[in-house]
């Protein structure tokens, strides 16, 4: 009986793993070019992708398009506590961590018109936030409220808007209701050129719809976070209807 033998393919995704784990190849650093570490394993770009493949499917490699393969950093996870729209403030609130902005108005459009239930055209304040452990992002956000609704200052203090904005969460006061829906798919090219991940990695996209007494939605969000990156937390919580009887 003959036993299989391991493709070529498989043999460089181990010799490479082995030297991720050893330490030889470092966390974030940029591996040969594909026709380099071709060359020097003697074999086809085709096979040596398939190598890569294999890494990046692990989680040890990242693709990041026209820069190159790189040992993905072993980044710690931050919590999403679904129900509440926010990061977990002590894991947001580590040193190590901090959060860009980008504040502007744009008009509605497509998918925002229907998330936010307003006529195209009409203001909105957009945040654009990314949350990072060093140079490592950790998720985005896209954060949009009716214009008029937009907090006071936000536009002209960077300060309030960088606080507003730190947790992703709704900025606005206490809403009546928030709606979530979350999924797991690969991520688009702006968001695996932000998140700098591979097409390959998957990400947990979710999309919020905040909404007041009235029904009227205050703010509606999409965030993204790389699948490897966060945990999310919902509570479900139970009532017991506690009926008093007479004898």
């Amino acid at each position: 009986m003959t036993e299989a033998v391991p493709s070529r393919h498989h043999d460089i995704a181990d010799d490479l793993r082995r030297q991720i784990t050893a330490g030889r190849l470092e966390a974030g650093e940029r591996l040969p070019s594909e026709a380099a570490l071709a060359d020097g394993y003697k074999v086809s770009t085709v096979t040596l992708r398939r190598a890569l493949a294999v890494l990046q499917g692990e989680g040890l490699v990242d693709k990041i398009h026209g820069k190159g393969n790189f040992v993905r950093r072993r980044s710690r996870k931050t919590v999403y506590v679904g129900g509440w729209g926010t990061l977990d403030p002590w894991t947001a609130a580590e040193a190590s961590l901090r959060v860009t902005v980008r504040s502007t108005t744009v008009q509605a459009h497509g998918h925002l018109t229907t998330l936010l239930k307003v006529p195209v055209g009409s203001p909105l304040a957009e945040f654009f936030c990314v949350s990072l452990e060093g140079d490592a992002p950790h998720g985005m956000a896209y954060i949009y409220l009716p214009r008029d609704l937009a907090p006071a200052g936000v536009f002209d203090d960077e300060s309030v808007c960088r606080e507003a904005v730190s947790r992703f969460a709704v900025l606005g006061p206490p809403p009546a209701s928030i709606r979530e829906t979350v999924c797991a798919r690969p991520p688009t090219p702006d968001e695996a050129s932000v998140l700098r991940i591979s097409s390959a990695s998957p990400v947990l996209a979710i999309t919020r719809a905040a909404t007041d007494i009235t029904g009227r939605v205050v703010e509606a969000a999409r965030l993204v976070f790389p699948g490897d990156r966060v945990d999310v937390v919902f509570t479900t919580h139970h009532t017991t209807d506690e009926r008093q009887t007479q004898g």
